[in-house]
């Protein structure tokens, strides 16, 4: 049965949703997911397959066999959803508190206190594995690499940030290196959702926390990537399409994550 819920007090009442299984037919633009209380709004995302020919065939005396064969482009539209807001401390603590999860390296609060202060700022100084077990906790999971980029762009195509080209415009959009505009912040992270949203309603894509994806870099590789800039970080790494990486058994002060559910 699909309730309807109200978080947060400048949202209308929202539909709650408990699993991926739910979520076939729903096509509203925002949700709440039901295990962890997050705000989730929903990505168009659309899987191209390009048109293709295929050659015709001859039998070895040059009759046709059968005629070329033009295969048309098909387009898959998929789409998923993702947290509105980075995993917050309050969110983190509540999965510790109820699934009996023990990271592989214990989590020091007054580290995580010191850069992350309050249960509304991003859950930081987690691995890959630590994410990836809150995700499978909450009955979501991390995005790939090309659902978190499509994300980003908040429907803007080719663009260097989220919000645009406008370096200049930056403070206002993004917790990065130094202070000024929305930027208050020099070397800790801010509350989630404290700058502008992306054209889909995703906030603190750029900055705040790099966020941890499911992919690995490479084939032969067992690092993961991180992808979305921090807030020690400078401009070039607000860029939509920079990427990062580290053994998912790293945390830092700059890691975090946020969890989808869909398509994959």
């Amino acid at each position: 049965m699909l309730l309807t819920f109200s978080v947060y007090a400048e949202d209308e009442k929202l539909l709650v949703v408990g699993s991926a299984q739910e979520l076939k037919g729903i096509t509203a633009k925002k949700i709440i997911w039901k295990k962890d209380e997050a705000k989730m709004v929903r990505i168009p995302y659309e899987v191209v397959t390009p048109a293709k020919t295929k050659p015709a065939v001859y039998d070895e005396f040059g009759d046709l066999v059968k005629e070329e064969t033009v295969i048309p482009e098909k387009i898959k539209r998929s789409p998923f959803y993702m947290d509105a807001y980075e995993v917050t401390i309050g969110q983190f603590k509540k999965f510790l508190k109820s699934s009996g999860y023990k990271p592989d390296n214990a989590i020091d609060w007054n580290e995580v206190y010191e850069y992350s202060p309050t249960e509304k700022h991003p859950m930081i100084y987690v691995s890959w594995h630590d994410a990836t077990a809150y995700a499978k906790w909450a009955g979501k999971r991390l995005p790939t690499e090309k659902e978190w980029e499509i994300a980003a762009r908040g429907g803007l195509k080719n663009k260097r940030y989220p919000w645009g080209d406008d370096e200049s415009l930056a403070r206002d959009n993004a917790n990065y290196a130094g202070t000024g505009g929305k930027d208050k912040w020099n070397k800790t992270t801010a509350r989630v959702g404290r700058f502008k949203p992306n054209g889909y309603g995703l906030f603190d894509m750029a900055g705040n926390v790099q966020e941890w994806c499911q992919d690995r870099y490479s084939s032969d590789q067992e690092s993961r990537v991180l992808r979305g800039g921090y807030w020690g970080s400078d401009t070039d790494y607000l860029r939509v399409a920079n990427r990062n990486i580290n053994s998912p058994d790293n945390g830092s002060f700059s890691y975090g994550f946020r969890c989808v559910s869909g398509s994959n």
